[in-house]
C-alpha cells in the first residue's frame, strides 16, 4: 500500500526500500528522486496508506466471489448443455457466503 499512497499524492519517481509503519522507518526508507515531486510526511502518507487499506478491505467480498464463481468455461458448458439452472445456482450459493460489504 505504501507505493500506491505516495503515488496518490502526487509524487511520481521515488524509491520506497521496505514497508515503513512509523515516521522513522519512512523518513529512512523513502526517497524522491525528482525536484519535481512533492514534499511529503509520514502524516500525510499514513492516513493515505489507512484510507487505501480500507478501501482494499471493503472489496474483500468481491475477490472471494470472483475466486469461486463458475469459469468462463463453466459458463459456456452450462449454456452448451442446456444446465443454466445449476449454473445460477451456484452463483447464488456464492454470494450467499460472500454477501457484499461483508
Amino acid at each position: 500500500m505504501i507505493i500506491e499512497a505516495i503515488r496518490e499524492l502526487g509524487v511520481k519517481e521515488f524509491v520506497c526500500d521496505s514497508s515503513p509503519d512509523t515516521e522513522e522507518t519512512f523518513n529512512r526508507s523513502y526517497k524522491s528522486l525528482s525536484e519535481d515531486n512533492p514534499k511529503i510526511t509520514w502524516e500525510e502518507v499514513s492516513p493515505m496508506i489507512k484510507n487505501l487499506q480500507a478501501e482494499y478491505d471493503a472489496l474483500a467480498y468481491s475477490r472471494n466471489r470472483e475466486a469461486e464463481y463458475p469459469s468462463v468455461q463453466e459458463c459456456v458448458h452450462a449454456i452448451l448443455d442446456d444446465t443454466l439452472d445449476a449454473l445460477q445456482a451456484k452463483r447464488a450459493s456464492v454470494k450467499l457466503k460472500y454477501p457484499k460489504g461483508g
